[in-house]
């Protein structure tokens, strides 16, 4: 129904909080017939279309679009609109469904696979933005047993707007010719896309052993196969790009609260590690959460923090502890990681304990040299 800034502009032009909800039609019915409900609109009762509005206690409620047994509802405060605001609205609405505007010049030269994807990103979109969202797929957007079965889910935004912007048809046949005909391509904006791969992706990756558990198996060839897309992506299609990925999932059931991840998942990799291209939301535990924290408590912590060393702002000191926490506080790997001696990295990490008092060889300190990392790197740029 919208696309990803839609409801900001409508606020913006209507100056008031709108927010979309979906209600069944017997939420909407009660509410009609309710004596207290005024019930604006030129259809028959029992019925529901586009543009009709609704206003009971002092809510004001616009239907924008109607699918089996589900109304996708625009509220606001009754108060909030003038009468000839309110009829705008409900006219807007009438007309861009009677009108049936396509949403871009080539929508005749879609392809089925094409409209249908667009078809589901309304649906997304919809939900994503509204207040009370539905997570399972409605039956219209179900196609066959595909969408019942796993997949595996990936989100890809290009960096910058003047970046090539292929068609779908040609990021289509080149994900497939990396994955497998088995591919589902859904455009969520015109930097944005959700992809769905198959499992088949998961099993050719599964290493022979069985050292490892299922979850570290699954996990490491996630890693992998994201990688080699962005690669692949980056050297072929758009150049510069963030790619997450996550485990696997029904799109029936899940794909409404995978979207939801994988966004947040590039928002946090963008956030808190700036240069990197590739977002795994297991590795973003400790950033979720720092994430959490009012950012004048976050401030706050670093400040009083880094008012005894300028030793974390220097970019030796600084790669050196991204090493070391990179490769799970191993010093040897570290310094050869580092092409240095094991002495010169003691060295540091001694001249680190001395001037801080804090020893990342020991846990605690680390998880606190950790969190001040972290922090400095969302706060350096305000």
């Amino acid at each position: 129904m919208s696309k990803n800034d839609w409801l900001g502009q409508l606020q913006h032009i209507l100056n008031c909080p709108v927010q979309i909800v979906v209600k069944t039609l017997t939420e909407w019915d009660v509410r009609a017939i309710d004596a207290d409900a005024a019930w604006i609109g030129d259809s028959q009762a029992g019925t529901v279309s586009p543009g009709q509005r609704l206003e009971k206690e002092n809510k004001l409620w616009f239907a924008a679009d109607v699918a089996e047994d589900k109304v996708t509802v625009l509220e606001t405060e009754s108060a909030a609109l003038t009468l000839k605001e309110k009829e705008l609205v409900s006219w807007t609405l009438q007309h861009a469904v009677k009108t049936n505007i396509p949403k871009d010049p080539s929508d005749k030269n879609m392809s089925d696979t094409e409209r249908y994807a667009r078809k589901l990103s309304d649906w997304i979109l919809t939900q994503l933005e509204s207040s009370e969202p539905v997570y399972s797929l409605p039956g219209h957007l179900m196609t066959g047993n595909r969408l019942y079965r796993e997949m595996i889910p990936f989100l890809l935004i290009t960096e910058q707007h003047s970046a090539k912007q292929a068609a779908y048809k040609e990021l289509e046949k080149l994900l497939r010719s990396f994955m497998s005909e088995d591919i589902l391509l859904i455009p969520l904006t015109s930097q944005e896309w959700l992809i769905w791969g198959p499992m088949s992706l998961l099993k050719d990756e599964e290493p022979d052993t069985a050292e490892s558990s299922d979850d570290e198996s699954v996990e490491d060839s996630l890693a992998s196969i994201v990688s080699a897309l962005h690669e692949m992506l980056a050297s072929e299609w758009l150049g510069e790009c963030h790619l997450a990925v996550t485990h696997p999932v029904s799109p029936s059931k899940g794909i409404v609260e995978t979207t939801n991840t994988l966004r947040e998942t590039i928002n946090l990799g963008r956030k808190f590690h700036i240069g990197t291209n590739i977002h795994l939301p297991w590795m973003m535990q400790l950033e979720r959460l720092l994430n959490a924290i009012p950012e004048q408590h976050r401030a706050r912590y670093l400040e009083q923090s880094l008012k005894r060393t300028d030793l974390f702002v220097e970019s030796e000191m600084l790669a050196t502890l991204e090493t070391f926490f990179q490769l799970d506080c191993n010093v040897s790997e570290t310094a050869k990681k580092l092409y240095i001696h094991r002495n010169t990295l003691l060295y540091r990490l001694d001249k680190l304990k001395q001037e801080t008092g804090l020893d990342v060889r020991q846990f605690r300190d680390a998880v606190l040299v950790k969190i001040i990392l972290l922090l400095y790197k969302v706060t350096k740029r305000h």
